[in-house]
């Protein structure tokens, strides 16, 4: 089933340069957004920014859509996302903005069009949540982080 997502331009006069959020390979996952700076941005390793898309998204019911992080920004600069993956509602109708984190040792610029994130539109669930006294067990039960090991 092909889902269908409505992408509207924020502000099509000034921003007519910047590529629609696409998909890169056939067979990719996400959407890449690129950075809709009016200038170059620079962030000092530790330094984080909120940088706009440049477009917004009208994501359907039963959907969400995940702004994840772009590998070879991580492994080449040490980008990231924090809040990441980032969630858009189906029912929110604003710009996609990006909170663009260095954890790199050295500065890194931001320039206008530079694909800096991808969007990922996925199935959600909507349970029903239900209060009672007592959860089944199991055999982890409360063990929280690091409870079941780190080796094989």
């Amino acid at each position: 089933m092909q889902v269908k997502v409505q992408v509207k331009r924020m502000r099509p006069e000034q921003d007519a340069d910047l590529a629609s959020p696409k998909i890169m390979s056939q067979q990719a996952a996400g959407f890449d957004l690129c950075a809709a700076v009016s200038e170059p941005l620079t962030l000092q390793p530790g330094d984080r920014q909120l940088i706009p898309s440049g477009f917004a998204v009208a994501i359907p019911p039963g959907y969400e859509g995940q702004v994840r992080p772009r590998s070879g920004l991580a492994l080449r600069h040490g980008l990231t996302l924090l809040n990441s993956p980032g969630t858009i509602d189906a029912d929110y109708r604003g710009e996609v903005k990006v909170i663009l984190v260095n954890h790199g040792a050295e500065a890194f610029v931001v320039e206008r069009g530079m694909r800096i994130a991808q969007l990922v539109i996925a199935a959600v669930a909507q349970p029903v949540l239900v209060v009672v006294d007592e959860l089944s067990t199991t055999e982890r039960g409360s063990g929280g982080f690091g409870s079941t090991g780190l080796g094989q």
